[in-house]
């Protein structure tokens, strides 16, 4: 590792400062990217190191929120002069950023697999190659893992936080080692490379990849079987490394992170990956509460600010209405209808606050650690809104 890591208190300092790899899960919309940036950009300012966050998801806000313009299979750096500005100070680390491609991703992938460069230039070579790895299923999640072993195996990074697809596809992600090393065992690939490995089948199954050719096209047939037989000569490569990830993403040094809002249909997710996270005995973390009203907002003290705030706009004489209206330079009556307005809605606010309070307290129960932020008043657009989110991350809870 380059560079030693230091925490600077409990909570998600610890976490990042005690793990190499953090994987950030959970259902769309609950703002898992900004999420993942956040921390990464937190524990390469705070605690030192070189930290990668890298997206299998195939928005691009990640790229325009860290001012790295576009991102590929290639790490880019954040400018340390950027990360300095918006933190005020120099930080202690590195911040790399990476989007998985999938296109690039296969070239890379058989150029690394292949045992000698003929067979590598003839599996790139072949008619069908592109299109089947395009449409491969599971393609994109198996890729990602690949990455994540090379990245991870290559002692580049301290830290790589990695942010996923929503709840179910990020369950296909990590199991995407699993499926690979089903598939070299399959009876489908024994039946794409027998026609190929067999003369006798092939002499048996002549009629019908004569009639396959005539409707797909010519040598279709053949150059399916071509391709997964080259693909097949790479299968002890890529199932050691299947079985490398699986340990990965079971070990201490990997963290699973879930991030959730504190709506009904997020938090169903968020138990239901929770769940599968822990019966697959992996290492869920923590879980993050994001946009969460503050648990203030329930007790009685705000109650009875609400009750009297809606007193003071009703007292037609009212210093503090007067106040207002003279600060903002408004009409004292819309100033009044305003306040007003405010407080008979507080109750309806302070509902959705218990519910909230409710769920949070039932997430609590899945894993060790639960994490709230607020509402920002603002989109998260550059590194100084992501190290603002990051300060009520690791800021302990209200």
């Amino acid at each position: 590792m380059s560079r030693a890591r230091r925490s600077s208190g409990d909570g998600l300092d610890a976490l990042l400062a005690a793990r190499e790899m953090v994987i950030v899960a959970g259902s769309g919309g609950v703002g898992k990217t900004t999420v993942s940036a956040s921390l990464a950009t937190a524990a390469a300012v705070e605690l030192g190191g070189r930290v990668l966050v890298i997206t299998v998801d195939p928005a691009r806000r990640l790229a325009d929120a860290l001012g790295v313009g576009a991102l590929g299979n290639t790490p880019t750096q954040v400018d340390p002069e950027l990360l300095a500005a918006a933190s005020g100070r120099a930080p202690e680390g590195e911040l790399w950023a990476a989007m998985l491609d999938t296109k690039a991703g296969w070239d890379e992938l058989i150029a690394r697999h292949a045992p000698d460069p003929e067979l590598r230039e003839t599996v790139l070579a072949n008619p069908l190659y592109r299109n089947l790895t395009s449409r491969f299923v599971h393609s994109h999640d198996y890729l990602a893992m690949e990455q994540l072993h090379e990245l991870h195996g290559s002692g580049r990074y301290d830290l790589i936080v990695v942010d996923t697809p929503p709840s179910r596809n990020a369950l296909a992600l990590i199991d995407a080692p699993r499926r690979m090393r089903e598939f070299f065992g399959s009876r489908l690939l024994k039946w794409l490379t027998t026609p190929y490995r067999s003369k006798v089948f092939s002499a048996a199954s002549r009629p019908f990849t004569q009639i396959a050719d005539r409707i797909l096209g010519s040598h279709f047939v053949e150059d399916i079987a071509e391709f997964f037989t080259l693909f097949q000569t790479m299968e002890p490569t890529f199932v050691r490394h299947a079985d490398e990830v699986e340990a990965l993403l079971g070990d201490l040094r990997t963290a699973f992170v879930v991030v959730t809002t504190l709506e009904a249909a997020p938090v169903h997710e968020a138990i239901h990956l929770s769940t599968e996270l822990t019966r697959r005995d992996y290492p869920l973390a923590a879980i993050v509460t994001n946009r969460a009203l503050p648990k203030s907002y329930t007790g009685r003290a705000a109650a009875t600010s609400a009750r009297r705030l809606g007193a003071e706009a009703a007292d037609e004489s009212s210093a503090m209405v007067a106040t207002v209206a003279e600060r903002l330079e408004a009409d004292a009556e819309q100033v009044a209808a305003v306040l007003t307005e405010t407080a008979e809605r507080f109750g309806e606010i302070a509902l959705i606050a218990t519910r909230e309070a409710e769920r949070r307290s039932e997430l609590s129960e899945l894993a060790p650690l639960l994490v709230t932020a607020p509402p920002l008043e603002h989109d998260v657009n550059d590194l100084s809104d992501l190290l603002e989110l990051a300060r009520h991350l690791r800021s302990p809870a209200r």
